[in-house]
């Protein structure tokens, strides 16, 4: 029992150690130890109770890891935390099981690696459309790992970072307890880690365009007056805040302070009353619109298209000026928030969960990807959580966006890790696209990112505001863009048939030969049962 216990501290340590590896601690080269930490506290010997111990030690850095990770849903209910946390963490069973499997195999610390993305990606499918959240690779940005997005994606990236881990792990195991032959073979490890990693990480992508034509934009930040689940209380007021801003940046367009946009971009949820239904919110966007005398991408709440259902839009709005002035073309979300913008399984759960009719409405989503055309350019707008998808974001590359945008309300996360985790993913996202993109937020964070991952602008969070900047246009589709979800698919591939042959070959070989097996601390006076019983 006692090896088992400091099993699981070592995962819930490790646990923890991911966890602040992501923004807003941002201690990125945990993440590697963390990774490392697992590996060497995956049980492997041939237990009496294997079961019991993989779950202990899966359960304890997924409990730790998501905890932490998650903590910023708190805000809207600690049984949401609790449940979230609980829903996550069980994901990271998965994975001690596949690391304890791929160990009996030769290269294991390859076949471990692949084992972590498959379980990534696992988690970003299920269950009710996943939540990538926590993904190896949304911790990287600004880290040298990042240059590797354009090629291989966030699969491909978090591969590196897990094999970077794996592999220190490996060297963990079999460092002190190798003959000198296998100590050969450990210092050679790191070398092949490093002739993979290097070439991808230190290269910087370079597109072809030369010349880009550029587009001018003009980002509102209209600010929220509530807090935490009261943040849309009063409904009116934040969408009085985004036309007032717009009418702030007419003005300044008239007096020739600052250059005409080519549009301009409000956030999701800058109108949380239907522009349809009520005229005088209409008017108001019509006249702001008017003002500037531009299309602007409203984020909109809209009815329907049942009586209880509710879409959220990004809608083109264009000024009376325009051909067709006054609402058109428009992206309806296509990946809506379960138990935050929608309840799954509604009758069932509203009987016994009271606290469900907070969400009266469930969010239908959209059919149809964001690639929108606005003031004279081909925009790709994701929403909110959206960013955090690979295919919704590559969907709208491949159908010729040369600018994203992400607009987003998180004005119920201030305060919390949540916004820089948001944002930190929105700077792989222009990475691995070659895309600037454009972040509009309800009270933060608004910013700009060039492909670069640089950040050019930044607005204060809780404060009113605009932004404007010349964006160029780009075009070029990255490797990573053009491969898709075949780089994720192909290495849950091999991380699902390695992890089988581990499996059968744990079964035929007795656990002593067993050439991966970590070596427990030998007494001389504890028999080999006694040592096999105490790693239960």
């Amino acid at each position: 029992m006692r090896v088992l216990w400091w099993r699981c501290l070592l995962a819930a340590a490790s646990g923890v150690a991911a966890a602040l590896a992501f923004p807003p601690y941002a201690v990125w080269w945990l993440l590697p130890i963390a990774t490392a930490g697992l590996v060497v506290a995956t049980p492997t010997a041939d237990l009496t109770r294997p079961r019991r111990a993989v779950a202990s030690v899966g359960l304890a850095f997924g409990l730790a890891f998501c905890g932490v990770l998650l903590s910023w849903i708190r805000v809207v209910g600690p049984d949401v935390a609790v449940g979230l946390t609980i829903l996550e963490g069980v994901f990271f069973v998965l994975v001690v099981l596949g690391l304890r499997w791929v160990r009996v195999l030769p290269l294991w610390p390859l076949w471990s690696a692949a084992v972590w993305v498959g379980v990534d990606l696992l988690r970003s499918e299920v269950p009710w459309g996943g939540l990538p959240w926590g993904s190896l690779a949304f911790a990287t940005a600004g880290t040298p790992w990042a240059e590797a997005m354009p090629r291989v994606g966030t699969a491909g990236t978090g591969f590196l970072v897990a094999l970077t881990g794996t592999t220190l792990g490996w060297l963990a195991l079999e460092w002190w307890p190798a003959g000198g032959r296998r100590r050969v073979v450990s210092v050679l490890a790191p070398i092949g880690v490093l002739a993979v990693t290097v070439p991808a990480v230190t290269v910087p992508w370079t597109t072809t365009e030369t010349k880009a034509t550029t587009v001018r934009i003009a980002a509102v930040q209209g600010d929220v007056p509530g807090e935490g689940l009261e943040a849309f209380a009063e409904r009116r007021a934040v969408l009085d805040n985004h036309v007032r801003e717009t009418h702030l940046l007419a003005d300044r367009v008239s007096a020739g302070s600052t250059p005409r946009p080519d549009l301009v971009l409000w956030p999701e949820n800058s109108t949380d009353i239907d522009p349809f239904e009520d005229g005088t919110v209409f008017a108001d966007i019509q006249n702001a619109v008017d003002a500037v005398d531009v299309p602007v991408l409203v984020g909109a709440m809209v009815t329907g298209p049942g009586p209880h259902d509710v879409e959220n839009r990004g809608i083109v709005w264009s000024p009376a000026s325009a051909d067709r002035p006054g609402p058109g073309d428009y992206y309806a979300k296509r990946h809506p928030v379960p138990f935050g913008e929608y309840i799954p399984m509604r009758d069932q759960l509203a009987t016994y969960f009271r606290r469900l009719d907070q969400i009266p409405r469930d969010m239908v989503p959209g059919t149809r990807s964001g690639a929108l055309q606005v003031g004279g350019t081909t925009l790709g707008d994701v929403i909110c959580f959206e960013v955090a998808y690979d295919d919704l974001v590559h969907d709208v590359v491949r159908q010729g966006a040369r600018v994203l945008v992400v607009q987003t309300n998180n004005a119920t996360y201030m305060g919390t890790g949540q916004i820089e985790q948001q944002f930190a993913i929105a700077r792989l996202r222009a990475l691995e696209t070659d895309r600037y993109v454009a972040v509009v937020a309800t009270n933060g964070v608004s910013g700009l990112i060039a492909p670069t991952g640089e950040v050019l602008r930044r607005l204060p969070v809780r404060e009113p505001g605009t932004w404007e900047a010349d964006v160029p246009e780009l075009t070029a589709i990255t490797p990573a863009v053009r491969a898709g979800d075949a780089i994720a698919w192909g290495l849950a591939g091999v991380a699902l048939l390695t992890a089988l042959a581990g499996a059968v070959v744990r079964r035929r070989r007795p656990a002593a030969s067993g050439r991966g097996r970590a070596v427990a601390p030998h007494h001389p006076d504890e028999t080999e049962r006694e040592r096999v019983g105490s790693e239960r």
